[in-house]
């Protein structure tokens, strides 16, 4: 049994729907080499000051590297790529208004790590979302070439639709084999894992994923890229990181220090010196409908003298 493997230039659709069938489709070859080597040396440094993993479940021979929007400015180009996003907000359409960066970190794993146990992402909110709603869109891109030997991941194809109590046997796995610069894509239900590296050298994978904008992310955005980083973002990687209100209610915040005129409920962008691009829209000639003042933007921004 192999995944199925689509070209680069496939399209949103042929993806999906393998996707749809399979729970995991490759998409061979999407970032440049040069891209892939400009983004190791970024990552470099930072992969080397990251410990190992502490349990069997994260690898005592692999090194997990996360915060990468804030701390590597060429990953956030992995995360906007328009293919996978295009993707992943058909994907997650049926379930959420909006969807967020739910995980951007490096998998590293070296010689002699052993098998990780098979699993399904979705259980990051345990078994309380209901079974017919698919919270998560994600992607492995291959920083390095992906094999057999060097433990490529392991997916059981299909078995996003099994029941959960069903086991995979040996014969229904497979490794999402794949060169340097392709992309695995896989749904938060389908069973997979790290397999185990039997090279010499380590494989190096940049797990990026994509949640419903009404859940918990996996990875606090808010803590890993703090508004003083997130400000200096374009306005569309500022709102998948959880940056805007995913519906009418949910995000607003109140300012802590009640300064100037405050009307108590406040659009997320104001934390970040900007007013949302759409759905909200407030007047900031003058004292607003709802009671923002000028004076009271430009202190909450910054920009007061």
């Amino acid at each position: 049994m192999a995944l199925r493997t689509l070209g680069r230039g496939t399209s949103s659709r042929e993806l999906l729907q393998s996707l749809g069938e399979d729970g995991a489709v490759i998409v061979s070859d999407v970032a440049d080499t040069s891209v892939v080597d400009a983004l190791e040396s970024e990552l470099e440094p930072l992969i080397a000051r990251t410990p190992k993993g502490a349990d069997e479940f994260s690898g005592f021979e692999t090194q997990r590297t996360g915060a990468l929007v804030a701390r590597t400015p060429l990953a956030r180009g992995f995360v906007m790529d328009p293919l996978v996003l295009a993707c992943a907000r058909e994907f997650l359409a049926p379930w959420a208004e909006r969807i967020v960066l739910h995980l951007t970190q490096t998998i590293n794993i070296h010689p002699g790590e052993g098998t990780q146990h098979l699993h399904r992402d979705r259980l990051a909110w345990g078994l309380h979302l209901p079974r017919d709603i698919e919270p998560q869109f994600n992607t492995i891109w291959a920083l390095t070439d992906f094999t057999a030997e060097n433990g490529a991941t392991r997916v059981v194809p299909g078995s996003h639709r099994w029941d959960w109590s069903r086991r995979a046997e040996p014969e229904e796995f497979c490794q999402a084999e794949m060169s340097r610069g392709s992309v695995l894509f896989y749904t938060g239900s389908v069973l997979h894992s790290g397999s185990a590296n039997l090279s010499a050298e380590p494989r190096l994978g940049l797990n990026i994923t994509y949640c419903l904008g009404w859940l918990r992310q996996e990875e606090n955005q808010y803590l890993s890229c703090p508004p003083e980083i997130a400000r200096t973002l374009e306005p569309e990687l500022q709102e998948l990181l959880g940056y805007t209100q995913g519906d009418y209610a949910l995000g607003y915040f109140s300012d802590p220090f009640d300064r100037g005129t405050n009307p108590g409920i406040l659009p997320t962008e104001m934390a970040l010196g900007r007013m949302p691009r759409s759905e909200v829209s407030f007047s900031l000639s003058s004292e607003t409908d709802s009671g923002i003042s000028r004076e009271f933007l430009d202190e909450l921004t910054g920009q007061s003298s």
